[in-house]
Order: C-alpha cells, then structure tokens, then sequence
C-alpha cells in the first residue's frame, strides 16, 4: 500500500469537525477508582457501538466522486466493518467487507444489516488483507484500511479532541495521561496526535501484545506463533502498521498487557459503576487500570472503545463463568 500522506494533528482537528457536524459527542463519564475521579469516554454509545465511525466517516468523506461510484472494500473483524458499512451506507458508496468466519454474530448481523456485503475469510489458514486487495483491484474499489490509513488514524483521534473538551467543561484535570484499547493502532496514534501533552498508554490482551513489544524494542514486533485464544476479537491484530508504530514511539507512548480475567473483571466493572455493556476488547484500558498496571491519577482518561458483544458471551462475563 503507497501512503499519499502521514496523519497529523490538523488532521485529526478536521476530522472532529465533521465528525460534530454529523454526530452527537459520546458521554464522558466519571467514576472513583481508588479514591480519584477518573474519566471514561463512551465511545460503546456510538451508534454502531464502536469508535470506527469516526475514522470511517473521515475517510470515506475524503473519496472523490469517481472513486465513491466504484465502491470500497474493508477487511474487520466487526467495528471498523460496521464503521464502514454506515459511513457508506449514509454517502450512497457500495461496500464490501471481508470477516472473519468466527466473527461475533452481533457484529456481523450489524454490518449486514448496514446493507454491506459480507466476504467470510478463515483467519488461520487466509490473509484478510490479500483477499480484500484482490477484491478492491477486481472491482476497482478503494480499499479502506482498519488502522493503517492516515486518514483512519485522524478520524479516531477525533475522540480525543472531544473527550479533552468534555474534561475541561467537567472541571477536571487533563488529559494528562490516556488508556486506550489497541489492536492496530489507530485508535491510540489518532489520540496521540489529538492530546500531543498526555502520556499515551496503549493497553492490548496478553498474547496478542505487539505494540507493547514494538515500543520497548523501537522496531515492529509481530505477534509471535500460536497466540493465545481472546476473548478481544477487536484487538487481534498480527502486526501493527508502521504509521502507528511511528507515531506512538515518536511520542514516547508505553504499552500494557492486561489478562483475559482482568478483561472480564473489567466488563463487569463497566456494568456495575459506568452502566455500560462494553465488550472485551472495549474494556481493555479499565482492565489496565482496576488492576493497578496504571495509577488512578488526576487527568486520567481511558477510551471505552466498543460495546458489541453477544448476549450469551457478555452473560457469561457478567456471571463471571469464564
């Protein structure tokens, strides 16, 4: 893939705005955690449940004509899928989307219902990204990266800029620092961008931590073989992109490794004080944080990225049975 351009802040800054002018900003809320007040962004109450609409809408929106009237291609697991799907769906722009065959029911029915096609790919044994390469050269579509797309980094960076808004009408400190989900990036490099003076903390599943690994190394380290399963189907990245990468090392960002039962400690936490159903991959930045891998500081902000989730899954988690 030729990147045309790198991500910048002015980005992001343009992306926020068309992303306010179209959509109501999520809820900021605030909860103690050991004693201090700490900031949680909602971005579970979007209205595909995910944070991706941002990205999604940034870059769907900076499509000439010509290339809208040939559609566009995504490759997801669930979020970025629908994300793309509603941008579509509202600019009039066919889409294709390549899932992953064990993708959550809930998500896939979500993106189908959106009126996208769905191409069902086995994660194992085929690349997501050399079927939807072969797809958008086919039809001649534009493909639309999960994370490794200037455009995409900026739109999701436009959580920030709201979020340290919402912070300061609140009266509270910050952003100083910022947990934030991570599974390719784009969602913590876009933050990174938008809040230049906050600690950036991208938090992941054990197993499936690359950035972590990538940033204290300073060069991209892959997933190694034979991850271990996760409940984070959102966070199951390979390999993160160089744009991401760069970003986040240039800002000195730190990574955090949280376990599959402080996630679902954390999905149950959300629950209970927040009131919000957040799935696994969603919860990881209050994983980080309930289990101390982080202080509870003033000026603390964690992204509470998405809220898809099966029943049967997120009853299992509320009922602590897995």
């Amino acid at each position: 893939m030729t990147i045309l351009r790198q991500p910048t802040r002015a980005g992001v800054r343009d992306a926020a705005a068309k992303v306010a002018a179209i959509l109501p900003p999520t809820p900021l809320l605030v909860q103690e955690v050991r004693g201090v007040p700490v900031a949680f962004k909602a971005e579970s109450l979007q209205p595909i449940g995910a944070f991706k609409i941002r990205g999604a809408w940034h870059r769907l929106t900076a499509l000439d004509e010509r290339v809208r009237d040939k559609g566009v291609v995504a490759f997801s697991s669930g979020n970025h899928a629908q994300g793309v799907a509603w941008a579509a769906k509202r600019l009039g722009i066919p889409a294709v989307i390549v899932m992953p065959a064990d993708a959550p029911k809930v998500k896939l029915e979500a993106t189908l219902a959106l009126g996208a096609e769905v191409v069902r790919y086995d994660r194992k044994t085929e690349s997501r990204e050399k079927i939807a390469e072969q797809l958008a050269h086919a039809r001649g579509a534009a493909l639309v990266p999960s994370f490794d797309d200037p455009w995409i980094i900026e739109g999701q960076g436009s959580a920030g800029i709201e979020a340290a808004r919402q912070m300061a009408e609140a009266g509270l400190d910050g952003p100083a620092r910022v947990l934030v989900p991570c599974g390719g990036g784009g969602l913590s490099s876009g933050i990174a961008l938008a809040l230049p003076e906050a600690e950036i903390f991208p938090v992941e599943p054990e197993g499936w931590d690359d950035m972590r690994r990538s940033l204290e190394a300073g060069w991209i380290e892959p997933v190694g073989d034979n991850p271990p399963p996760t409940a984070c189907d959102s966070l199951q990245t390979q390999r993160v992109s160089s744009l991401t990468f760069e970003v986040l090392a240039r800002r000195g960002a730190t990574g955090i490794a949280v376990s599959e039962r402080e996630i679902r400690t954390a999905q149950r936490w959300a629950a209970a004080k927040l009131r919000l159903v957040v799935e696994p991959g969603g919860a990881a930045g209050i994983a980080a944080l309930l289990a101390g891998k982080i202080a509870a500081e003033p000026g603390t902000l964690v992204v509470v990225s998405g809220g898809n989730v099966d029943q049967e899954d997120y009853a299992r988690a509320l009922g602590g049975t897995e």
